[in-house]
């Protein structure tokens, strides 16, 4: 008796290798951009929610901020605004950067520091060197300048821009430089106006530079 064995024939799969792992310099080049995608997108989101750095540029802001002084402005209280549909308004006293109103490609101050003095409804002015604001708490008028001065940092006096008497506009805020003395600082006095609430930026968080000055505001 015989017996026909049938051998199963094997099965051979050739499992080929994928593009990128017989390139493996060009799945690294893809690694590097995704990784410099990932870091752009997420500096775009920081810089449009969370915080943003600038550099001061000039004087109008002495003796409080100096010239080459790095800053980090807060984004999220306007962040926080918009999320409840809100227009952001900042605080009386409070340092702020907000995009120059007046500004046209090629200029050099696109974006400008300065302190808020008055909201809209106030009527400001300035009389013999004092720069005065009056509102319905203070229907006689008030000197805010005052509250804000630290030893040699913040306004100093006398405040040009004599004669000013103007009412801030709606949706609009009035600011001005700390160097007020001899028209050192452009500012809602001297001809830049009163700055529209949305194109505030933010307020002054921390001075990171020079380190021996580090700061909070």
């Amino acid at each position: 008796m015989y017996f026909a064995f049938v051998a199963e024939p094997s099965i051979v799969r050739a499992m080929e290798a994928g593009f990128l792992t017989r390139h493996p310099h060009i799945k690294d080049i893809l690694n590097f951009l995704i990784f410099i995608i990932i870091v752009f997108i997420g500096t775009v989101l920081i810089n449009t929610f969370i915080f943003r750095s600038f550099s001061v540029s000039g004087h109008s802001m002495d003796y409080t901020l100096h010239d080459g002084e790095r800053l980090i402005v807060n984004r999220l209280p306007i962040t926080a605004a918009q999320l409840k549909n809100k227009s952001y308004t900042p605080n009386r006293g409070d340092i702020i950067v907000f995009k120059n109103p007046r500004y046209t490609q090629g200029e050099r101050d696109e974006y400008i520091v300065k302190r808020v003095i008055a909201f809209a409804g106030e009527r400001v002015t300035i009389t013999n060197g004092v720069l005065t604001v009056f509102n319905t708490k203070h229907p006689a008028g008030y000197q805010p300048d005052n509250d804000y001065r630290k030893g040699n940092a913040g306004p100093q006096s006398p405040s040009s821009g004599e004669g000013l008497d103007m009412v801030v506009s709606e949706g609009t805020i009035f600011v001005a430089g700390d160097n007020r003395i001899d028209g050192n600082s452009y500012d809602s006095r001297t001809g830049l106006g009163t700055i529209p609430t949305f194109d505030i930026v933010g307020p002054v968080a921390i001075r990171i530079w020079p380190f021996t000055k580090i700061a909070l505001f």
